[in-house]
């Protein structure tokens, strides 16, 4: 069940943790590669500033991004900061959210994210924690994934797997976790990407995949390649990006 509060009392706890660490780093750090591909570790703070306004703007009943341009321009402006300015930022900004979202609302309405994705408000504190936790991993300073709380953990396959579901680039998958938990998602087995009315291509049963749950998350996610879990016979598909 999806309670609001406690995750942005999440999201406070994460941003707090995470500004805890990047305040031990220097200019010099923040300058290096982190480990999303092309981007330093200035980059993905000034990305998460600038998404705590973004959300800002969906909670206010405005486009999240004015444009993908100017999404991307913004990060790019920004990353090459000091250190002391991209905590400032990623503070102030994550307050602005936190003021945004303390305001009294109708948190069943509909909200609209990026490319027209559409969602109940109630869930966006968890995509703002999923955002502050995976980024954290993302900055390569000593968290992984495994560090990451297994409810929030589960909650993020739960999550990625309902966005997987139906999406015509991933074959069917049937997901396993060592404690017995399990997940489906993608294509509708049967449903073979390109198969057509009255022909096409039809997939046998869904592929098994299974592993440790931060496994599962870092492959969904795109933050690992797979190597850790066990699949026989297909390879495991290349997910499309998030």
């Amino acid at each position: 069940m999806i309670d609001h509060t406690l995750d942005l009392a999440a999201v406070e706890e994460a941003t707090e943790r995470l500004l805890g660490a990047v305040a031990a780093l220097d200019n010099a750090a923040v300058a290096a590669p982190s480990r999303l591909p092309g981007w330093s570790r200035g980059h993905v703070l000034a990305h998460l500033a600038r998404n705590a306004d973004a959300l800002v703007n969906v909670l206010e009943g405005r486009p999240m991004y004015a444009d993908e341009a100017t999404r991307d321009a913004d990060i790019e402006r920004d990353a090459a900061r000091p250190l002391p300015v991209h905590l400032a930022d990623v503070r102030d900004s994550a307050a602005r959210f936190r003021e945004t979202a303390a305001t009294p609302a109708d948190w069943s309405r509909v909200i609209t994210m990026r490319n027209g994705v559409t969602d109940t408000a109630a869930r966006l504190p968890f995509r703002r924690l999923a955002e502050v936790e995976l980024h954290h991993v993302d900055l390569g300073i000593g968290r992984s994934l495994e560090d990451l709380p297994e409810e929030f953990t589960g909650r993020e396959i739960d999550f990625l797997v309902e966005r997987f579901a139906g999406h015509p680039a991933v074959p069917p998958l049937e997901l396993a976790a060592p404690d017995g938990r399990r997940w489906r998602t993608g294509r509708a087995a049967g449903a073979g990407e390109g198969a057509s009315e009255g022909g096409g291509t039809e997939e046998s049963a869904p592929l098994a995949v299974s592993g440790p749950a931060p496994e599962l998350m870092g492959w969904l996610a795109g933050r690992r390649d797979g190597a850790g879990l066990i699949h026989q016979g297909a390879d495991l598909p290349v997910l499309p990006p998030l």
